[in-house]
């Protein structure tokens, strides 16, 4: 083989930016070695037009783990922070939200919302916590370290109080639909509620676990949400700088063909140019399925392992809509000023819980949600002079497309988004000058993500603490000698968090010595 490392890190995405940076400032020598020519993973910036830019798949800043941006000195360079959510309605009765108040709604409901948030929020700070933390074992070896975290876990509930600790565990495998209906009256409140429970789920408002996902959302900076300037690969080319920093070597347009297992544990990786590096720790940033059916290969793990691995639900139903506009569009009721906020289409819980039941059976929504920005308006880098780029999230708009993802199939969606919007905006299918839809499909190919999710498996409680990716590999360390996890699909989950990269890292160096 060539050149040995102490550590080979597959994916330069953002967890696994973060992982290799940790162990370079731990003293380690690593390698990480990304598919695609630019660093980010899923958090990257693209032109997709002439002159039009836009981060192509997460888009917004929000679950950032402070303590992630702490370990590494990390301060992103905002085009703007602490945006406010605007949910549309047609008439122009817009609901305006942002982490700590609502306006456009009744004194009632705003008065319940500053309570609504301050439990939440008390229980997303709950949850952080052990987002940041090693789960521990649920097993018959368990450590002392494992039972310690467990005590201290049953301890953090009982000390939100007897009411607050019974409403914790009445609500957290709940779905958000019954909380929000018994709380708010005002229908759009419900529907931005709704959506931010489910976003980039294969989830509705009325099913179980999505209190678990709103809290999730609110773990990182209480639903602050923030958009950098540059597009997202300015924190991830931020990362990949600490990375280097700490003596990391990047390589991209490199894409591991398999991971090499010699007497039962790891040896190192070959690439798909035929090139092998050589080293006994090898942490994957790639989806859990991609790493242990395609780069490690079945035979080479348990058979029940590979089963547990096969069966993880990771099938996206998200799609990424983007806009080059030869101007704003007029949306009835919102100023200019406010084109720098977020944008929802998610007129009630019933409008998002319809939209999810054609995903059920393979089609694509008639009447979609819509999470929408104009990262240009803040940030005029990202398009010519005059000219914006529009961002759109759209669900739901499932993996498995009953008649197939085809040219046809594609154009016809885009043209049903395109007039969702337009109901909205009258004028913005005159403004459009070029387009680009990513599917699930085309999410899976392009950032090489099993199934198009952007969490790499779905998050609920089944896949969640101690049983993601699976039962019996919750610690990030594989069934296999030296094979690491650091990815989403590891504990906790998605978003640009970074939460698995450094869990990941902080594990390695507790188990593993130099190698």
């Amino acid at each position: 083989m060539s050149e040995r490392y102490d550590a080979i890190v597959v994916g330069a995405g953002h967890n696994g930016l973060i992982c290799a940076s940790l162990l370079g400032k731990a003293g380690r020598k690593v390698l990480v070695l990304e598919a695609n020519e630019q660093v980010g993973g899923a958090a990257v910036t693209r032109e997709f037009a002439s002159g039009y830019s836009v981060s192509s798949c997460a888009h917004l800043l929000y679950q950032l783990q402070p303590q992630v941006q702490k370990d590494l000195g990390l301060k992103p360079d905002l085009a703007a922070d602490g945006m406010s959510t605007v949910v549309l309605s047609p008439e122009g009765n817009h609901v305006r939200l942002n982490e700590k108040q609502v306006s456009g709604v009744s004194e009632e409901d705003a008065a319940e919302y500053q309570h609504f948030y301050k439990r939440m929020t008390r229980f997303a700070d709950l949850l952080r916590t052990y987002l940041n933390k090693m789960p521990p074992r649920l097993a018959k070896n368990a450590s002392k370290s494992d039972m310690l975290t467990l005590a201290q876990l049953g301890f953090d509930i009982r000390r939100l109080g007897k009411v607050e600790m019974q409403e914790f565990l009445r609500l957290i495998g709940m779905n958000i639909r019954d909380e929000a209906v018994e709380r708010f009256e005002s229908g759009l409140l419900r529907g931005a509620i709704s959506l931010d429970a489910t976003l980039g789920t294969h989830l509705g408002p009325r099913s179980p676990n999505t209190i678990l996902t709103y809290l999730y959302r609110l773990a990182g900076a209480h639903g602050k949400i923030s958009q950098p300037k540059g597009g997202m690969s300015a924190v991830t080319e931020a990362l990949a700088h600490s990375a280097r920093n700490n003596g990391a070597v990047i390589r991209t347009g490199m894409p591991v063909k398999r991971i090499v297992i010699e007497n039962g544990r790891v040896a190192g990786v070959k690439t798909e140019g035929g090139e092998t590096f050589s080293s006994s720790l090898v942490v994957s940033n790639a989806d859990p399925k991609t790493t242990i059916m395609n780069l490690v290969k079945a035979r080479n793990v348990e058979t029940q392992f590979t089963h547990r691995i096969h069966h993880i639900r990771s099938k996206g139903n998200a799609a990424k809509l983007h806009l080059a506009l030869d101007g704003l569009p007029a949306i009835d009721g919102i100023e200019k000023r406010e084109f720098g906020d977020r944008f929802l289409i998610a007129p009630d819980d019933n409008y998002v819980e319809r939209a999810f039941n054609h995903a059920k059976y393979g089609e694509t929504s008639i009447k979609p949600v819509f999470e929408i920005t104009f990262p240009s308006f803040r940030d005029s880098g990202l398009a010519p002079a005059g000219k914006h780029v529009m961002s759109a999230i759209v669900q739901y708009v499932p993996y498995e497309l009953r008649e197939g993802w085809s040219d046809k199939s594609r154009a016809a969606f885009q043209e049903l988004a395109i007039d969702t919007l337009a109901e909205y905006m009258p004028d913005l299918p005159d403004r459009i000058t070029a387009t680009e839809l990513l599917t699930p499909v085309d999410i899976e190919e392009q950032f090489h993500i099993s199934g198009g999710h952007w969490h790499h498996g779905e998050l609920t409680l089944d896949q969640f603490l101690f049983t993601r990716p699976v039962g019996g590999a919750a610690q990030y360390a594989m069934p296999l000698d030296g094979l690491y996890l650091c990815g989403a699909g590891a504990h906790p989950g998605g978003g640009v968090s970074g939460a698995a990269g450094r869990n990941a890292a902080r594990a390695i160096l507790k188990r593993e010595a130099v190698v």
